[in-house]
């Protein structure tokens, strides 16, 4: 069991979020706790005045709202009686057995989870601290539970599998309204949990879900009034159903409310930039002889999904990375050139005969050798790059391979010798 503690000064929007979550079908209230009268249980209004009422108890503090989500893994979907039992117990282990929450059952991802939602101010109007909340207190809890239901434990789970369900094609003949509700699903999923700088970095991401947020031509109307509509896509990636504006939701899903976020995602993923290049970098290494492809799929067991960007001829020109344990997509330019295209390619050693691009170096060292028939220069067996030309400096070469020790042996004495500068004596 995964357990995601977040706070905020706003107990309306994750109240109204669940709530809308009940309305469209896809959640359930399961737990009406410690409310003082019976009417919340069949009223929201109730049920979200009266937190209200005790965070007016304490002014001082202004973060007082408490959004628990408890992802289980796939196939544990457990009866609701043991649902609750959990959550009480998640509940009485953080301290917050006392006060009121409200728990639900949310049935539109790719795995079985609850939302809790509860204020940190008590009827006395002293606030509950939530300073290392998720460490000192949420950790225990969860581990003592996972026992005690027989869960499976959050460190064996992973964090690529807690992602939303693809969208089924088969609910758009139902029209409009269901096409809606299920692309809604999906990008209040991403849009609130994903770090991504640009539209097509999005898109590369909803691609998995099989939605597309488009623009439209240059030329058409859309695009000039900076408009947004949303596609479902079929397995071949065309375009099917009904499209959906974006300002037709009722959350932020516009063009500018998307782009608004691009400079906290840039600034927010950086932390995560070499975890994602370290994973590469390694199945690269384990995989030096296999195809592009395989290591694509190497790549997804571990939570990575990696998305090819294609001309009309079916040429690869580009990849994105989408790394579902961190929740960050990252262009192959933007890790830097080991991870484009030709930099991966290059490093594989592989042409790619059947697949759509050739890599430069390849290109570009076997016809200088045919150019230059007098040039000296060296093919050397490198794993992880087939063609390297002896001229080329040391470092250029290790800042661009992650070579293995037992390689060191195929380099010229020279190159692995240390040059020293002699100092000129003063006299």
């Amino acid at each position: 069991m995964v357990a995601i503690i977040k706070t905020s000064a706003s107990l309306r929007r994750p109240f109204h979020y669940n709530e809308n979550k009940v309305e469209q079908g896809v959640a359930e209230l399961l737990l009406t706790q410690n409310y003082p009268v019976e009417e919340a249980v069949k009223s929201a209004d109730i049920r979200l005045k009266y937190m209200l009422k005790l965070t007016e108890l304490n002014s001082k503090t202004s973060v007082n709202s408490v959004h628990i989500s408890l992802n289980f893994a796939p196939g544990e979907d457990f009866e609701k009686e043991k649902l609750r039992k959990i959550a009480k117990e998640y509940m009485h282990g953080i301290g917050f057995e006392d006060q009121p929450y409200l728990v639900y059952k949310h049935t539109d991802a790719g795995h079985p989870h609850l939302h809790i939602i509860t204020t940190n101010i008590g009827l006395d109007g002293k606030r509950i601290a939530l300073h290392n909340i998720g460490k000192l207190k949420s950790e225990p809890t969860r581990k003592a539970i996972e026992k005690q239901f027989g869960l499976v434990p959050a460190e064996s789970q992973k964090q690529g599998l807690f992602i939303a369900k693809p969208v089924s094609i088969s609910k758009l003949d139902y029209g409009k309204s269901e096409t809606k509700r299920a692309i809604g699903n999906v990008l209040q999923h991403v849009l609130n949990n994903y770090s991504y700088t640009s539209l097509p970095e999005l898109n590369a991401l909803l691609k998995g879900y099989r939605i597309l947020a488009d623009r439209g031509t240059e030329e058409s109307r859309i695009f000039k009034n900076r408009g947004l509509i949303y596609r479902v896509l079929d397995g071949q990636g065309n375009k099917v159903g009904v499209p959906v504006k974006a300002s037709s939701f009722h959350f932020r899903a516009t063009l500018n409310a998307i782009e608004s976020k691009f400079e906290f995602n840039k600034t927010e993923r950086k932390k995560y930039i070499n975890s994602i290049r370290s994973a590469i970098d390694l199945t690269v290494l384990k995989m030096h002889k296999s195809s592009l492809d395989e290591v694509i799929k190497s790549l997804e067991k571990q939570g990575i999904v990696t998305v090819k960007r294609e001309n009309q001829e079916g040429r690869m020109y580009g990849i994105t990375f989408v790394d579902h344990r961190t929740k960050c997509v990252f262009n192959g330019s933007a890790l830097g050139k080991k991870y484009s295209v030709n930099g991966l390619l290059d490093r594989i050693g592989n042409n790619q005969k059947n697949g759509t691009v050739t890599p430069k170096s390849y290109i570009k060292s076997t016809s200088q050798a045919q150019e230059n028939p007098r040039d000296q220069r060296l093919i050397l067996p490198v794993i992880g790059k087939e063609t390297r030309s002896s001229n080329s400096s040391s470092r250029g070469l290790f800042d661009e391979v992650i070579t293995p020790m037992e390689t060191y042996s195929y380099l010229p004495f020279e190159w692995r010798k240390k040059k020293r500068k002699k100092r000129k004596q003063v006299k």
